[in-house]
């Protein structure tokens, strides 16, 4: 709805009103009861012939003020006619002309446009017209003309009796306007801010939810893949290893317990209670400290080897560290067969960590070798979230990684980490091979 539109529903709502109407015909009954019979200004009364002349035009003067919000048109015209026959049949001027300005106010006030100027026109011509005749007892026939010099300032004080209530009215119709467009700006710039704060919630939830996707997968997968393989080394040693097998069992029951914990806390964050207590829902994120305990628990065929002091991080970019590692040995426990063995190197240097995990397994359907050794395309691994959730984690920390079949067959990822999280670095290839911005 624009201004013009608004300004018109409001001057409907104070034209057509119950009250209004009811208002508007009271003035005009008691103002006509207080002037129209009086006949003149002299109030001389019935004692003069033209008498009921002034009354009747007096009453044709006054009652259309009934109808000054809803028909002001209509108004002008009907009080323009009964002052033309005021002005033939009474000699004098009358107390009725005092509904003259408040028409006048009311056409500027409710009319839009050069519409309103009708009222202006009508009043010029009772101005010139109603003084010639009130200073000349003869019929306007037999006037002179030295007569206009005369009336010019009597006519010019009856143009201002219209003109200065017409100025008013229309200052308050532009206030009026004015008002409604600060209004309707305040309105539209209101509903933009709600649009704006509804599309940052619908984004923040689309990041939360993705993140905790992002979460219970490396959790659940890492995990699964773990008692999965742990299981299937457990029933062979079971018959020739006994104590080997309650060991691998340790660490299947260790896995699980440790993922229900994470599973726990990634859940909580979804239920958490602002005034909660409880330290389960403050569970610190795993870290690079954890990363050893990890890979010892994904089997005698991971290797780990770790380069220099371990750095005091971030939460954050440790929590992406360990989360590398965690999907590299996933996709190395269910990809690579079971012969296959994986090494861990992490190198920490003064202001990155160097994290590379490397298996001789099989390469994923769907890959092909990379003859490049230097930060090479990522092949499309099909729809998994994995190598995808590792992009993201660490170009958000603004660092690199490239996840690619090595030439001698196997799996190689790579990831290089800044020890202070930067801003996140463009990805000019992402998990599919398909260029972004």
């Amino acid at each position: 709805m624009d201004v013009d539109d608004g300004l018109r529903s409001k001057e409907a709502a104070e034209r057509g009103g119950p009250a209004a109407r009811r208002l508007d015909l009271a003035m005009a009954i008691a103002l006509t009861l207080g002037t129209a019979f009086w006949g003149d200004l002299l109030a001389s009364g019935p004692r003069r012939p033209d008498y009921a002349a002034s009354v009747i035009t007096s009453i044709a003067l006054m009652m259309p003020l009934a109808i000054r919000r809803t028909h002001p048109i209509l108004m002008t015209g009907l009080m323009t006619v009964a002052g033309l026959v005021q002005v033939v049949f009474v000699s004098s001027p009358t107390w009725s002309l005092i509904a003259i300005p408040a028409a006048s106010y009311s056409v500027a006030r409710f009319v839009a446009g050069h519409e309103s100027r009708i009222v202006v026109g009508a009043g010029a011509l009772g101005s010139v017209i109603g003084p010639l005749r009130w200073m000349s007892d003869e019929p306007l026939a037999q006037q002179g003309e030295g007569l206009l010099s005369l009336t010019a300032p009597f006519s010019a004080l009856c143009f201002a009796w219209v003109v200065i209530p017409y100025l008013l009215g229309r200052r308050d119709r532009e206030t009026a306007i004015t008002r409604e467009e600060r209004e309707q700006s305040a309105r539209q710039r209101y509903e933009s801010e709600l649009v704006r704060r509804e599309q940052q919630t619908r984004m923040a939830e689309a990041r939360i939810r993705n993140e905790i996707a992002r979460e219970l997968h490396d959790v659940v997968a890492h995990s699964l893949s773990v008692i999965i393989v742990q299981a299937d080394g457990g029933k062979a040693l079971a018959r020739k290893q006994p104590e080997a097998a309650t060991r691998v069992l340790d660490t299947i029951s260790d896995t699980g317990r440790e993922a229900l914990s994470e599973m726990r806390r990634i859940v909580g964050v979804l239920r958490v209670d602002p005034e909660s207590s409880s330290p389960d829902d403050y569970r610190p994120n795993p870290g690079l400290p954890d990363i050893a305990t990890m890979v010892a628990r994904a089997g005698d065929r991971v290797t780990l080897s770790i380069t220099g002091a371990e750095p005091a991080v971030s939460a954050t970019v440790g929590l992406t560290a360990y989360r590398v590692v965690q999907e590299a040995l996933t996709n190395f426990l269910k990809h690579a067969g079971p012969q296959a063995r994986a090494r861990v190197t992490i190198i920490y240097e003064p202001t990155v960590i160097h994290i590379e995990v490397m298996d001789d397994g099989g390469i994923p359907a769907g890959s092909t070798p990379d003859a490049a050794d230097d930060w090479p395309l990522v092949p499309d691994l099909g729809p998994g979230y994995g190598l995808r959730g590792m992009h993201e984690r660490v170009a958000a920390m603004g660092g690199k990684l490239v996840a690619r079949p090595t030439r001698t067959g196997g799996w190689l990822v790579r990831a290089t980490l800044p020890l202070q999280a930067g801003k996140p670095s463009p990805r000019h290839h992402g998990p599919g091979g398909n260029q972004t911005p």
